[in-house]
This record gives structure tokens, sequence and C-alpha cells, in this order.
């Protein structure tokens, strides 16, 4: 229902999906970029409660003078790129592998409310995460109005230039921590069509737990799903809200006017998913 808050509802045991993901990330605080990402999914309902996942992600990007104090700065999943300050960035890559396991515990049409855990590693060139959830829904009006929380923490390790600008530096393991807020309401408006919004808060710590913040933003935009018997589609919009504070590891001139345009920030996401149910 949602592109980015995910629901408890799951497959039936023995259900097959196939999913396709496009993400559309869109201008930093300055210069120019954007990035496509894709992701390619078969899910599998394991039990009635139990769904399992694989993914195909790759991107591709371009970047210039997009960085703090106008460098030219590659996105975190081109991060073991070198690239100097005045460069046109510009390259495709399949960025990993992902599995993926959600169990419901609870269901909002037999419990009342639904609660889910959510895991989903990734392995990819110079790249390992653990993306982690909590997953929270609750139904009104008959099942025409579902809200949606979701909490992630989602340590990652990155192998990177020492110097990103020297293509021959030594690469070193780093790691930080993605802890994510979502929010998300939709309603069915007419059969097999709802509209919402989605809200995200995220952020951004070198550390495992909220030590040592760099970054945080605000996401908030539009929702509409269409859900037949067999296909879906789903598309949200998110503009960020200048609503960003520096913290302890904040990078200098990654901050602008309550935006910041580091790491995984951008002005303005697009994301559509469109599924086939077997």
């Amino acid at each position: 229902m949602f592109a980015y808050v995910y629901t408890t509802d799951l497959l039936p045991q023995g259900g097959k999906e196939v999913e396709q993901w496009m993400t559309w990330r869109h201008q930093k605080n300055s210069g120019t970029y954007d990035q496509i990402e894709g992701r390619t999914e078969f899910e599998y309902g394991l039990a009635s409660n139990l769904q399992a996942a694989i993914y195909l992600n790759y991107a591709w990007t371009q970047a210039y003078h997009n960085g703090p104090f106008g460098a030219t700065t590659p996105p975190e999943q081109f991060s073991d790129y070198a690239t100097g300050a005045d460069d046109f960035f510009n390259a495709k890559r399949l960025t990993g592998v992902s599995g993926e396991l959600i169990y419901r515990i609870l269901s909002p049409y037999t419990d009342g409310i639904g609660l889910a855990l959510y895991t989903e590693p990734t392995v990819g060139p110079n790249f390992l995460e653990v993306e982690n959830k909590i997953i929270v829904q609750k139904n009104f009006m008959d099942d025409l109005l579902t809200v949606a929380f979701n909490f992630t923490w989602a340590p990652e390790f990155r192998s990177v230039p020492t110097d990103p600008a020297d293509p021959t530096s030594v690469k070193s393991w780093g790691m930080e921590t993605d802890i994510n807020f979502g929010f998300a309401a939709s309603y069915r408006f007419m059969p097999n069509w709802s509209a919402g919004f989605e809200f995200m808060n995220e952020h951004e710590v070198n550390s495992f737990w909220f030590n040592n913040e760099s970054n945080n933003g605000y996401y908030l935009g539009p929702t509409l799903h269409y859900g037949g018997e067999r296909f879906f589609l789903t598309a949200t919009a998110l503009w960020q809200m200048p609503w960003a504070t520096s913290h302890t590891d904040t990078v200098p001139g990654a901050l602008v006017n309550g935006y910041i345009g580091d790491n995984d920030f951008e002005r303005f996401r697009l994301r559509i998913k469109a599924g086939y149910t077997f």
C-alpha cells in the first residue's frame, strides 16, 4: 500500500509475487544530482505469518558540484569511488543482493493491531548492511483507513578511499547506522484505489546507536495505490522539509537553510513499485 513504509500484510503460504521498484533521488543543496535505483524482487509465502524474499539492487547516478562547498560527491552507493572536487561523476553498477524475512506476530484483522519483525541483509561491492524493522499497523473504518508505523535500525559497513580524491589511496572500512522512523496513512476512496501520505524521519549516526549523529532529515509527501486481484501499483513522492539540524558529526557545508544534502539525503524522491502475484 505504501512505497516506503511497510505494513504487516503478507503473502499467503505458498503465494508468489514479483515486484519491480524504481526510486528517483533528485537534487542536493547545490550543483546537479540525480540517482535512479532499481530493485527486482521475488517474494514467497513460507507460512501464513512468514514471508521470504530475494532482491537484486542496481543504480545509476550523475553528480556535479553537489556536495558540501560545491565539491562533486558520489552518492553513498558509489562512495568507494575516488572523485575530484570538479569532476563530473557518472556511473552505474549492481549495488548488491538482498535477502528478506518478515515474521508477523499479530494481524490487524484478527488481533486489532498488526505487529511484524523484519530483517534484510545486503551484500554488495565493498558494502555490507543488515536492515531491521519493527512494523506496526492499525486499520480503521472497516479497513478503509490503514495507518502504519516503522522503526528501522540498519548498521552498515563500507570500504571507502582514505583520500576520496585519490584513486590510488588505501581503502578502509567504516561503519554507520541508519535509524529511521516512518509513519503513513492511506484511505481506500473507491474499490482498488487508496490515497494518503507518507512521512519519514531519517538519522545517520557513526556508531551502532544514537551516539555521534551526523545527519537527520524529514520527508513528507502523497502516496497513491492501486491494488487489483493480482496486480498492484504504488507511487509516493517525498519532499525534504527544512527541519534538519546540525549534530556532532555533521560534515561542514552539508546543512544549508535546514536542508541536509549529505550521503542519502536529497531534496526530492519519487518511488514507484509494481507487483504481480501468481
